[in-house]
């Protein structure tokens, strides 16, 4: 299936949307001020102990105090202890760690004030990113991930992906890694490794190397709490996680972030620069790629689906419970053909909604009730097949004795929620505003005063894409007649976002043109 990426920047956030086959998967939004991501790695402090927990709140410099559990500090963090101590105080000068002696490992059961003292300090990595009123989640198993593969420090082990197809395939590049990995350092062998040749995967590797040596000289001037490596941007991120063979197009409307992305694919694949696009049309780019019109349709409590069956999704404080409702289509066929075709097509719409909306957590779907067993099967088989494209961790169960199936998936963000529902910006609820007809004489006012104080310059005009529809109606349009009127012709483009009186204007550099 073709996969499409779309890209938006504006100054304060990037909006990142991928397609398959033309239909929205996935939506991503990254804060230009982010402060902590999944992935980027922290010199933090332990500001307090809960041995009831057994875990502990380390300060990372997040307005909240980020949570780190027992479990999630791995055997070697003896060794890691160890190796941020000696190198803060001087004692170890190797930017690498082939001469750094490892320590014991840590038992898989103890207690969290055995390993650390209050203050202590220790690099740490982001699990997951400040969610609700909870602040970010921590491990002390650092990986610094690559197109190929995965380093992980203070380890020896070599694992290959299972999703690689053939034993062989996989004894090969383990072979080729165990030949060719630093010393004390281990390496997971990722999807993207089938059938690379040694060198790729040595060059990837070298790479890794450079961001622990960048690590070092930045631990060794630092105090905590304080960021020690900083994951990728968000769209280099998905970029090196899913870019394959199937992609055929990536666009941008940022001439920075086009140069950007441009320079990242030459480094991790240089045959895919040229899919990579630069937009420069007039109409917002999720508005030219009909991907605002998809987001105002996948969002919101209820997503109906082309038979006009339907699924309401619900929110609660412990789970997501999605019901499935049949709508229309099931008078045409026998009970049991029709719920399962239903049931189906709810199946499809739900798995991606969770990509879509990045659900996490326990997921209950209720779906309609079936009375064959090989319905309910096949059902469970092919969920499983729709959820397989998702990067996401997640478990399905087979449906219950109530025709409820059961979800698990991994949660590292916020869930994406996007209001779709709109107070009426004119009247602000009040259900007055100003007559309609008036909104053509009032642009018509604003384009006089324009051309008055500023006869030489070129600019547009933005409206709600019905207005933009019914300047550019008729012959003559009345753009037209603007144009007979005033000698200068009035460009034109819309913008979906924009309620239906409301009109920009903007000069030659893009800039808004204040009329107040």
């Amino acid at each position: 299936m073709d996969k499409e990426l779309i890209i938006k920047t504006s100054p304060t956030e990037v909006e990142i949307a991928l397609l398959e086959g033309s239909k929205l998967v996935e939506i991503h939004r990254q804060k230009t001020n982010n402060t902590s991501t999944v992935g980027d790695i922290f010199l933090g402090s332990i500001k307090k102990l809960m041995p009831g927990l057994n875990a502990a709140f380390m300060d990372i410099g997040h307005r909240k105090d980020a949570f780190l559990h027992y479990t999630d500090l791995g055997p070697q963090i003896k060794s890691l202890t160890k190796y941020t101590n000696s190198v803060m105080k001087g004692s170890y000068n190797s930017p690498l760690l082939e001469h750094f002696v490892m320590e014991p490992d840590n038992p898989k059961t103890g207690k969290i004030d055995q390993v650390f003292d209050k203050n202590t300090y220790v690099l740490v990595q982001v699990l997951k990113e400040p969610i609700s009123t909870k602040g970010p989640r921590l491990s002390c198993e650092l990986t610094l991930p690559g197109r190929y593969v995965v380093l992980t420090p203070f380890s020896e082990i070599v694992a290959v992906s299972k999703k690689i197809s053939t034993a062989d395939e996989r004894k090969r590049l383990k072979v080729l890694v165990e030949s060719i990995k630093p010393k004390n350092f281990g390496v997971i062998v990722r999807t993207a490794a089938e059938g690379k040749k040694v060198a790729d995967l040595h060059n990837d590797i070298k790479e890794l190397e450079e961001k622990w040596k960048e690590m070092f000289s930045k631990l060794k001037q630092t105090k905590s709490p304080d960021k020690i490596l900083s994951e990728i941007d968000k769209t280099s991120t998905i970029l090196r996680d899913i870019l394959s063979d199937n992609f055929n197009r990536i666009t941008v409307d940022d001439k920075d972030m086009y140069t950007s992305i441009k320079e990242f694919l030459t480094s991790i694949a240089p045959d895919k620069v040229r899919i990579l696009q630069q937009y420069k049309g007039q109409r917002p780019i999720f508005d030219h790629f009909d991907i605002s019109r998809q987001i105002k349709a996948s969002f919101g409590k209820t997503s109906t689906m082309a038979s006009g069956a339907y699924v309401v999704i619900e929110h609660t404080e412990a789970m997501h419970v999605i019901d499935v409702n049949s709508g229309p289509k099931m008078q045409r066929k026998d009970q049991e053909e029709a719920a399962m075709a239903v049931n189906l097509e709810a199946a499809e719409e739900i798995a991606r909604q969770l990509r879509l909306r990045d659900i996490g957590g326990l997921i209950i779907i209720d779906f309609i009730d079936m009375r064959t067993s090989e319905n309910k099967t096949s059902l469970f088989n092919k969920m499983r097949d729709f959820m397989e494209g998702d990067r996401a961790q997640h478990t399905i169960l087979p449906l219950s004795k109530f025709g409820l199936m059961q979800i698990t998936r991994q949660r590292t963000r916020p869930e994406v929620n996007i209001d779709t529902t709109e107070v009426c910006p004119s009247c602000q609820g009040s259900g007055k505003v100003n007559a309609s007809i008036l909104v053509i004489d009032n642009i018509q006012r604003d384009i006089e005063y324009i051309i008055d104080s500023r006869p030489k310059s070129k600019f547009r005009l933005t409206v709600n894409q019905f207005v933009y529809s019914y300047l550019k109606a008729g012959f003559p349009s009345i753009q037209m007649k603007w144009y007979a009127k005033y000698k200068k012709w009035i460009s034109l483009s819309s913008d979906s976002d924009y309620h239906l009186f409301e009109y920009k204007f903007y000069d030659e550099a893009d800039d808004e043109i204040r009329l107040s």
